[in-house]
């Protein structure tokens, strides 16, 4: 009898288990294409989409150098959801980082524009933080960030 409660505990705690994993590895592609392609129609943007299904706008190209996605480069940005909502944002001196330290999509993204350059990235959830809650964002977000790339250094 002991061996049958045991057995039932352990069915139950790996399927609790299941239920987890498959929340938190929900695929959001579909639903963030859409939502992209909508705030892009929406605004009236013209962005270009990368194999990996990152969205661009290039506001300004830029004129000084291009980094690559191992560079350290000092952006100014503002980050927020499809409907306006700003999660952060630099103020105009910029943050200097190594884009190999940042979500896929910047390090991706930023390499479209050479210094001075300014633009838009529209990042799905896989270029992001993925399907899971992480530091205040909901898992399975498109963020939206304007970005000015200030310097490659």
């Amino acid at each position: 009898m002991k061996s049958i409660l045991v057995l039932l505990v352990s069915l139950l705690f790996i399927s609790c288990l299941s239920d987890t994993e498959k929340q938190t590895n929900t695929d959001y592609t579909v639903q963030n294409e859409k939502e992209i392609v909508d705030y892009i129609a929406a605004n009236k943007l013209i962005a270009q989409k990368s194999s990996t299904g990152l969205y661009y706008v290039i506001n300004e190209a830029g004129s000084g150098a291009q980094p690559t996605a191992s560079s350290n480069v000092t952006v100014a940005y503002k980050g927020y959801y499809t409907n306006g909502t700003v999660f952060d944002q630099s103020n105009s001196s910029g943050i200097t980082f190594p884009l190999q330290g940042v979500i896929k999509g910047w390090t991706e993204g930023i390499p479209y524009f050479k210094v001075g350059g300014s633009g838009m990235l529209l990042v799905p959830a896989h270029l992001g933080y993925g399907s899971s809650d992480s530091n205040g964002i909901p898992g399975g977000s498109v963020l939206v960030f304007d970005v000015k790339l200030i310097s490659v250094n």
